[in-house]
């Protein structure tokens, strides 16, 4: 068994953050093999934090909707939803992720802000 969402999700972020870990990118490419379709897909090549919102989304609705369709008695159920359970965690991961980069961005337009206010320029 394999939770196929964040091992497409690890892709993606570290296409985002430019991560060149050889080690991890084919450790989770191989637990993807042969599940690369839809959402998984998109999210294992996402380029752009928002990117990476859409298509996690994506994956969860397919991961409910594979959860929905389970027999409570099937082998896999209990772990089907740990799964969902650690992907919505990753979830509010992505979405702290988000917030605190938008927080920076605020952050360095004030201080520019500031600057020109310290150091005015003459036009």
């Amino acid at each position: 068994m394999s939770c196929y969402e964040i091992e497409a999700l690890r892709l993606g972020l570290m296409n985002v953050l430019g991560t060149e870990d050889r080690s991890a990118r084919e450790h989770a490419e191989k637990e993807l093999d042969g599940h690369l379709d839809g959402p998984i897909e998109a999210l294992a090549h996402a380029e752009t934090l928002s990117d990476v919102r859409r298509h996690l989304d994506a994956a969860l609705v397919d991961l409910e909707e594979e959860i929905a369709a389970t027999d409570a008695d099937d082998p896999e159920y209990d772990y089907m939803r740990g799964r969902l359970v650690a992907v919505r965690d990753a979830e509010r991961a992505v979405h702290r992720l988000t917030d605190q980069g938008e927080s920076v961005l605020g952050g360095l337009a004030e201080a520019h802000d500031v600057l020109h206010e310290t150091f005015p320029v003459d036009e």
